[in-house]
């Protein structure tokens, strides 16, 4: 039997600048002014159940107006920095150097970079010159469970190669201070910025869980669900409010699918590591599974401390659920990670013992 590859090592990093919730409430309020219509949409960041955020730029820089090409200039740099610190600290986590990896998958969904986030990071961090590279976007949200399937599919093809999976968001840029929008004011209150790692291998001799099976499901009809416009001073995000609904009508089904393709059902799950895109995303998913309400009490606490991190946010999960119960896959049992993204899609992603 072929082997598995395992997720050895896993870290995530925060740019300096910390944003309370207040703090962005009293913001939002001196620049857009007081109105009605304001007023109506506060309730958002209250109702959001998060604390803090973390930003690539202090909140003063927020103030002014930014066009696209400044904007993208900002995620460069701040994306390529805390890529470098959570590749870093994965390595040394794992107890590699940068010169043995095999493969790399880049991640990321808020900012454009050609050449890629991964050559650039090939110059910075010296890494080896015939690495395998695969850059990703588009994925939104769903990107860390597909970002970490495609590079377990790498691992597999590269037997005792060390694969580095790295994911990137930098949503706060997105703000646009001139838009009123619902979308606009809903993106306000719950974006933040984070980047995370993860290194997998095809090891016999490691006890950390293994990535079992990955599948993903696309629900036709639904391209206008969630993603970006573009516009002249930057990315503008677009959310559905069917997203919940959508959630619990049709997410069994597509879920009990990839399960049943495993030989598995919903029982034989131990552990569901969710993106915590919003405290209605969670509500709908523990639902879904028929979990109690606030089950699901990691992915709540990354979003309380963090906010939506996008792609990045779902690892972050895994970080905390990985700290609190052992990273050895014979204290795992089964692990569902999931999450939702553009397309509308789904990303499934089974950990644990092979």
């Amino acid at each position: 039997m072929s082997l598995s590859p395992r997720l050895l090592a896993l870290a995530t990093a925060v740019p300096p600048h910390a944003l309370g919730q207040e703090e962005v409430v009293e913001r939002v309020k001196r620049l857009f002014g007081r109105s009605v219509e304001l007023d109506r949409l506060l309730p958002v960041f209250v109702n959001s159940d998060i604390t803090r955020r973390y930003s690539t730029v202090p909140i003063e820089w927020y103030d002014e107006p930014h066009g696209w090409a400044e904007r993208n200039r900002r995620y460069l740099t701040g994306a390529l920095d805390l890529l470098e610190i959570v590749a870093g600290r994965v390595l040394d986590h794992a107890g590699l150097a940068a010169g043995e990896l095999g493969g790399i998958v880049t991640v990321s969904t808020t900012g454009v970079a050609t050449p890629s986030l991964d050559a650039l990071l090939i110059e910075r961090m010296r890494l080896p010159r015939n690495i395998a590279r695969l850059p990703i976007f588009g994925l939104g949200c769903a990107g860390g469970v597909v970002g970490l399937a495609r590079a377990a599919d790498m691992a597999a093809a590269l037997p005792g190669k060390p694969v580095l999976c790295l994911v990137v968001e930098l949503c706060a840029l997105s703000f646009r201070r001139d838009d009123l929008a619902k979308s606009n004011i809903v993106a306000t209150a719950l974006f933040g910025d984070g980047a995370a790692a993860g290194l997998l291998r095809c090891d016999s001799t490691s006890q950390s869980p293994a990535i079992i099976a990955t599948g993903e499901h696309t629900w036709p009809g639904s391209l206008d669900i969630m993603g970006w416009d573009i516009a002249d001073d930057g990315l503008k995000a677009v959310f559905s409010r069917d997203i919940p609904r959508l959630m619990q009508a049709e997410l069994k089904p597509a879920v009990d699918d990839f399960l049943a393709r495993q030989g598995l059902r919903r029982a034989d799950v131990d552990r569901f590591v969710c993106h915590p895109g919003g405290p209605k995303v969670l509500d709908a998913f523990e639902e879904v599974f028929g979990l109690e309400p606030g089950a699901l009490a990691d992915a709540r606490g990354v979003l309380r401390d963090y906010g939506n991190m996008s792609a990045a946010s779902v690892l972050f999960v895994l970080e905390r659920m990985l700290a609190r119960s052992g990273a050895e896959a014979s204290a795992w049992g089964r692990a569902l990670m999931i999450a939702l993204g553009p397309g509308f899609t789904a990303g499934f992603a089974m950990l644990g013992e092979r």
